[in-house]
């Protein structure tokens, strides 16, 4: 945003007095690097355009958004924004902090709802209480905000990147897409050195710096697709399934990053993909209503017995 211009002054004068309300004309100026009296001007150009701008005299007096039944235009930086974003797809508000990236923007709206609203809206946040998730993996909301930029920027970068067992790593890439799948953000890209599709973890990534160069995606790119085709393969475990089922009977109740689905006749498919939890996988494989084979993968199959020896107990303990 350009400062110098009127229009983008006045704007970051609204985005101040959301963020500060109270705030002194002193004060206000200061922060606008402007004259008191230029302060006061940008004040009345907020008035004119009909936002509510309210002053109180005195020692503890200043500047304050009003309330009405119409919200004033919420001015929110790049990473605020992204930061309500996150909270929503993955369900995670941390909304009770007033000084926490998610608190503080939901502090701009819950100033702008008319009083009545607003105490219910305020009194609901401070009884709220996130209950903790000890498998989440969320994010830097300030690297996912560089991440979709440079995605859109279509600009190459430089990734500090460190792997689940701790070890760390560069690796220069295209950045095609950032795609939330199953409750973690990744990173779909081209990676420059392998010229290959890579998928990263975003909450893995530590550093990111831009580097010469730009590129153009693929022009069918589907990130989605190419997410989950990716997540399948090059894991620990090959896995090999057969279900008698038709493809198109099984495709819609089995996840994509199970494997690739393959016909083998009008009423056998195949499943053949890798994991790194045979557990997991084996618990996937357990939601099927078709009778299937594991014919690969060892690991999967010693998940499954386990699995299904757990399940008989129980029917044997309740008979």
């Amino acid at each position: 945003m350009d400062e110098s211009n009127p229009t983008a002054r006045a704007l970051v004068c609204l985005q101040v007095l959301q963020d500060h309300p109270g705030i002194t004309a002193a004060r206000l100026a200061e922060r606008l690097h402007v004259s008191d009296r230029a302060a006061r001007r940008y004040v009345s150009v907020l008035r004119e355009a009909g936002i509510p701008v309210e002053s109180v005299r005195g020692p503890y007096g200043g500047y304050r958004l009003g309330r009405g039944l119409r919200l004033p235009p919420l001015v929110f930086n790049a990473t605020e924004a992204l930061g309500l974003v996150m909270a929503v797809l993955d369900g995670h508000h941390d909304a009770s902090d007033p000084t926490g990236l998610v608190g503080g923007a939901l502090g701009k709206i819950i100033r702008a709802l008319p009083e009545q609203v607003a105490a219910q809206a305020e009194a609901v946040r401070r009884a709220t209480a996130a209950a903790p998730d000890r498998a989440a993996a969320r994010p830097d909301p300030a690297t996912t905000a560089t991440l979709v930029q440079a995605c859109s920027d279509r600009r190459r970068l430089r990734l500090g990147y460190r792997t689940e067992s701790g070890s760390e790593w560069e690796v220069e890439v295209d950045p095609w897409a950032v795609v939330v799948r199953h409750g973690r953000w990744y990173l779909v890209c081209r990676s420059l050195r392998a010229d290959a599709v890579r998928t990263y973890r975003v909450d893995r990534v530590h550093d990111v710096t831009a580097v010469e160069g730009d590129f153009e995606p693929p022009a069918d790119l589907d990130p989605v697709a190419l997410l989950e085709e990716n997540l399948a393969v090059g894991w620990e475990f090959d896995t090999e399934v057969v279900i008698s089922a038709p493809l198109e009977s099984v495709a819609w109740r089995l996840p994509r990053v199970l494997g690739r689905l393959e016909a083998v006749d009008a009423d056998t498919t195949r499943l053949v993909g890798s994991t790194n939890n045979p557990w997991w996988y084996a618990e996937q494989l357990a939601g099927l209503r078709a009778p299937y084979r594991i014919v690969g993968g060892p690991e999967l199959q010693e998940s499954a017995r386990a699995i299904g020896q757990g399940l008989l107990a129980a029917v044997t303990m309740t008979s």
